[in-house]
């Protein structure tokens, strides 16, 4: 009787998946209306992508209580022409190799909100998967094959148990925009990170960091990044911030930090820096509470007394991050602090009210990305 009613249960959900199908198809297809394109010889190329392109597939299998994927989904769908899978907010505890290994044009993967301990190495085969969501779930660590998804944009691995990231990561997704790793327990991230220098957002709150790579200045694109409330673990953090250019959000709050290093008065663009939750010494706190001009007022000058020490010992300057700096364009040894060689607007420091930081609440928001298809 037992074994009838799993039978049931197991065509119920395969009549739901089939009605969900059904339902896509009737949806536009994947990618832009159809070109008008003239006839000719020259366009037969694009007409050709637009064909293809018209017959992938939008599956969404979200919130149906499945346990389990087949190894072979109803026969109305081909799991080659998926783009977009959603199997968001079931009680999937694995996936099935086969099923990963033969959707060749996926696009889009959004498996958050499930019961997995890993994630399949047949993921590697997904050379144009361009967003991942594996946020909410109990991963360890993430396979080493997913360097091989060199498209990937966008990974949220956010609130799993990941201890670590694979060491080679950033030799690899040189595509890489956003990596998503906050509430996991993380102890340090792989020094290959800074060779992402497409990477426009790194958030990394919530772990158990011990320090940060040494040589982040090659994260040339990067806008954003969050290393709070890693607490007690996070005491330091790396001069090499300070040639981050493009940097626009740096949130270092709620850690065990005393000492910002002199480097980040060259952050030209920075227009927000949080530094509460910290036992700060230098910047004092009567300086960081006047705001993010002070701060940069503060760390310059204090720079400019070390540039002095180095110009005393020229053969040292070359190995020194004061050379660095310069080298980079960020920082001139003359130069002195002050409003009056400022050329850009005054950024603002976050550092005694207390705030709660975006998305923290709940790993609803953090893995809402690619909900919606």
């Amino acid at each position: 009787m037992k074994k009838r009613r799993m039978t049931m249960i197991e065509q119920q959900q395969q009549q739901q998946m089939i009605m969900r199908m059904d339902t896509m198809k009737r949806r536009k297809p994947w990618g832009d209306e159809i070109r008008k394109t003239r006839r000719g010889p020259i366009n037969e190329l694009a007409e050709e992508e637009d064909e293809e392109r018209h017959k992938l597939e939008i599956v969404d299998m979200s919130g149906m209580d499945l346990d389990s994927l087949p190894n072979h989904l109803p026969s109305p769908l081909n799991i080659a022409t998926i783009c977009k899978l959603n199997l968001s907010s079931n009680d999937l505890q694995s996936i099935p190799e086969s099923v990963t290994a033969r959707m060749l044009n996926l696009i889009v993967l959004d498996v958050h909100s499930n019961q997995l301990k890993s994630l399949p190495n047949s993921i590697g085969c997904l050379s144009k998967l361009k967003t991942l969501n594996v946020s909410a779930n109990f991963l360890e660590s993430l396979p080493k094959t997913i360097e091989n998804c060199r498209s990937l944009e966008d990974l949220n691995a956010n609130f799993n148990k990941l201890t670590k990231l694979p060491d080679t990561i950033g030799f690899e997704l040189v595509n890489l925009k956003k990596l998503s790793v906050n509430s996991n327990k993380l102890i340090f991230l792989p020094h290959s990170i800074s060779h992402l220098t497409n990477l426009c957002i790194l958030d990394a709150r919530l772990n158990c960091l011990r320090s940060l790579p040494d040589d982040l200045e090659n994260l040339i694109n990067l806008q954003n990044l969050n290393i709070s409330q890693n607490f007690h673990y996070l005491s330091t953090v790396p001069y090499s911030l300070g040639l981050l250019l493009s940097l626009v959000e740096l949130d270092v709050s709620y850690n065990n930090i005393t000492t910002l290093p002199d480097s980040l008065g060259c952050l030209r663009k920075l227009q927000k820096l949080s530094v509460e939750g910290n036992p700060l010494v230098s910047p004092p706190v009567e300086v960081v509470e006047q705001g993010w001009h002070a701060v940069k007022e503060y760390l310059s000058k204090k720079m400019n007394g070390s540039n002095k020490q180095q110009e005393e010992s020229p053969k040292k300057i070359r190995s020194s991050w004061i050379g660095k700096l310069v080298k980079y364009g960020t920082f001139n040894g003359r130069r002195r602090g002050g409003a009056a060689n400022e050329d850009q607007s005054e950024g603002f420091v976050v550092m005694s009210s207390y705030r709660r930081i975006q998305g923290l609440a709940s790993p609803r928001y953090c893995t809402s990305t690619v909900r919606s298809f």
